[in-house]
């Protein structure tokens, strides 16, 4: 339904998709002309819309005998308007029913305050997960485009004209095949007291600005979880939910977060002896883990230790490497929490970050500090041996260089990590940082990319440590200052809201004024300043692209 409505049909499924879902509907459709809920279940009003309309969108005429059964066990069970809650939501979306006949799915809920016992967090997850996308499109009353189908289909799916509904009392009607738990007189007071008397409300200024506010909200949590789920999101319920919200705030099949949508829709698919179908969580890791504990209960381990390798690895690689947006903690970038860790650790690393500082001049290692401390600690190897030191014209001995070797093999058994690599920082030549920050600055992408704890507390504390005594910046680390380290280093400063005047950078302006200005930038710099507009491209040498059409064999092509 939403590649129908989105337009992206053909690019979602291809012709062969089509077919093969169309068995699958077919196979699983009852005998008394409906669909259940699940393959072996009795016929709904649920799944027998959904299937019709399904089989409409991907072709099937209206005189097809698998879908004149299923419209007539549609229209001999009250026709459309007895969907149940989901039910009455894909179809408002659709266009094949009114939001007005739904029970309100107030955004404003997300508002509240956490401690609340109401509050959305406190739900299961899954509950909370799907009433996410449909509050948002309850808030904004998506409705799709109306197309000649669906306008055959409000004809085909309802018992009386579809503008006569009174979509009042349609709220309340429900086909007794899809009731799973009878309403509570608490809860039809509950949904009444909202339909009549909050909805008016939150519809009028100034009460509509909490909904503005609230459905901002709903879609910046959507946003959060596809991309942090890689737009899998947690099911396949939620990822056709969330392309309906993510479609109802851009309708553009070109946006970014749509496209990403429709690449993860083959994760879903699956192809089996009845046809294609989606899945639903894609649960091989689950499946893993009952399939290990059975084989551990049976108490032939011996037996099954080659399965049992292969399954534990399989776990292992199966482990999330990375943190969710918001928390930088991770492989390559660490967060300074305030309230991170213990007040010990927190002191040890304020320590090290200080030192470094001081000795800046001193010495520079090209190294990350804070990881090494992390693996030594993990690992917890003992480094207590002492540095070997000789003074002048004392003799090497034996004893002395096996305790040099010693201690160096103990300092890379501390710092491996448990998969068996040592990590490495290559972060020692000064123009590989700035680069970034400059196409982040003129895309303005600066503060998508990067957060306040990026810009304010490490770039800018990085670059400001490498910063040389006579006011410039290196080649890399341990360098000497150069025209090409100080004019990019210079330039991300200012990007990252440090102002002319702040010392570091009126040293940095007069290491590159008594040097003759930016125009003695050697070739790479010249190259950057002149994509950022601060040189112009007719004082470079020429560059020429046409070397890429030359023959291969010629001993001035570039593949040499």
């Amino acid at each position: 339904m939403v590649l129908y409505f989105t337009g992206t049909l053909n690019i979602g499924l291809t012709l062969e998709h089509k077919v093969e879902v169309l068995h699958y509907i077919n196979n699983h459709q009852n005998e008394d002309g409906g669909w259940g809920f699940h393959i072996e279940g009795h016929s709904t009003m649920l799944g027998t819309t959904l299937n019709y309309i399904s089989m409409r969108i991907l072709g099937v005429g209206p005189d097809d005998k698998a879908v004149a059964a299923g419209r007539k066990w549609i229209l001999d069970h009250g026709g459309a308007t007895y969907s149940p809650s989901w039910g009455k939501c894909y179809l408002s979306v659709f266009g094949l029913y009114e939001w007005s006949g739904c029970n309100p799915l107030p955004p404003e809920f997300w508002l509240f305050p956490s401690f609340l016992p109401m509050h959305p967090d406190k739900m299961w997850c899954y509950s909370r997960t799907v009433y996410m996308p449909m509050s948002y499109l309850y808030g904004t009353r998506f409705q799709a485009p109306i197309t000649d189908l669906v306008l055959q289909l409000r004809e085909e799916m309802h018992t009386e004209p579809y503008h006569e509904i009174d979509w009042a009392k349609a709220r309340i009607l429900c086909a007794k095949e899809d009731y799973y738990y009878p309403h509570s007189l608490i809860q039809d007071v509950f949904w009444g007291a909202l339909y009549h008397f909050g909805e008016p409300i939150l519809k009028r200024w100034p009460a509509s600005k909490i909904r503005e506010t609230a459905v901002k909200k709903a879609i910046e949590i959507i946003h959060w979880e596809d991309e942090n789920s890689r737009y899998m999101t947690p099911g396949c319920v939620h990822k056709a939910f969330h392309m309906m919200a993510v479609w109802a705030e851009n309708p553009d099949s070109n946006s970014d977060a749509f496209k990403h949508h429709l690449a993860r829709i083959p994760d879903y698919l699956w192809l089996a002896e009845d046809g294609m179908k989606v899945q639903s969580f894609g649960s091989q890791l689950w499946d893993t883990s009952f399939c290990i504990q059975a084989i551990l209960e049976s108490g032939m381990v011996e037996e099954y230790g080659t399965t049992l390798k292969k399954g534990h690895d399989f776990v292992k690689l199966s482990q999330c490497q990375e943190n969710p947006s918001g928390d930088y903690r991770s492989r390559q970038i660490w967060e300074f929490d305030p309230e991170d860790g213990t007040p010990e650790e927190r002191e040890e690393v304020r320590k090290v970050q200080e030192n470094f500082t001081k000795n800046r001049f001193r010495y520079k290692p090209n190294g990350d500090l804070l990881m090494r401390m992390q693996l030594i600690k993990e690992n917890q190897i003992d480094l207590s041996i002492p540095p070997v030191r000789l003074g002048e014209n004392e003799e090497v001995t034996c004893e002395v260089v096996t305790t040099a070797v010693r201690k160096s093999v103990r300092l890379n058994r501390a710092i491996q990590a448990k998969d068996g690599h040592w990590p490495v920082e290559n972060a020692g030549p000064l123009f590989f940082t700035p680069p970034l920050i400059m196409v982040l600055y003129f895309t303005g992408t600066l503060n998508f990319a990067l957060t306040p704890e990026h810009i304010v507390l490490e770039l800018l504390r990085y670059i400001t440590n490498h910063q040389n005594e006579d006011g410039g910046w290196g080649f890399h680390i341990d360098g000497y200052s150069t025209m090409l380290g100080t004019t990019v280093s210079y330039i991300s400063m200012h990007i990252l809201g440090v102002g002319p005047d702040d010392k570091a950078l009126a040293a940095g302006r007069k290491w590159i004024l008594d040097r003759g200005g930016a125009t003695y930038s050697p070739s790479w710099g010249k190259c950057y300043i002149s994509v950022f507009g601060l040189y112009e491209w007719s004082g470079c040498n020429p560059l020429p692209p046409e070397f890429w059409l030359f023959p291969s064999f010629f001993p001035m092509h570039l593949v040499f």
